[in-house]
């Protein structure tokens, strides 16, 4: 679990991102850091990793039937799957939370079938305590699926696209 307390001054996801790596590579269960007013904690474990801030910059509006929000795993890219019998790759959620086709509500979607994606391609954002992750293809390919739909709850692993290579 993470927490973070600010004074006006947001929250740094790329050094979170770089204490979540480090936490993992040193098997810590927990780090906690204060600095003045501000304060992030990050817990490893059976309750995942959640980050209590959001990023500057992206809010995209809140759906009608918004569910609660769920704890979030590290934030990593998503890692491709092994490929299916007809050769595709599954690009999987790398965290829990609400997955978002668009930037926003009045966007066009970041991806629509047979759209050609590479290892950069932000492909969708999936929001956990009001954080917004950038999700990337970490492949080059085609999209010939799109698993989930726009505000679904997506699990820690759960497929969101098919790309064929």
């Amino acid at each position: 679990m993470a927490e973070g307390k600010s004074a006006g001054v947001p929250l740094d996801l790329e050094r979170l991102r770089e204490l979540i790596t480090l936490m993992e590579k040193h098997d810590l269960s927990e780090v906690d850091l204060q600095n003045g007013e501000q304060r992030c904690r990050l817990r490893r474990g059976p309750q995942n990793v959640s980050v209590m801030a959001a990023p500057q910059g992206y809010m995209p509006q809140p759906q009608a039937h918004a569910a609660a929000p769920a704890p979030a795993a590290p934030s990593t890219p998503a890692a491709p799957a092994a490929p299916v019998n007809d050769g595709s790759i599954v690009i999987k959620s790398p965290t829990v939370g609400t997955f978002y086709a668009s930037p926003s509500p009045d966007d066009p979607p970041f991806l629509k079938i047979g759209a050609t994606v590479k290892p950069d391609t932000v492909v969708c954002l999936i929001e956990a305590m009001k954080v917004y992750n950038q999700i990337t293809a970490d492949v080059s390919g085609t999209v010939t699926e799109i698993l989930v739909n726009n505000a679904d709850t997506v699990e820690f692993g759960q497929p969101l696209f098919r790309v064929k290579p």
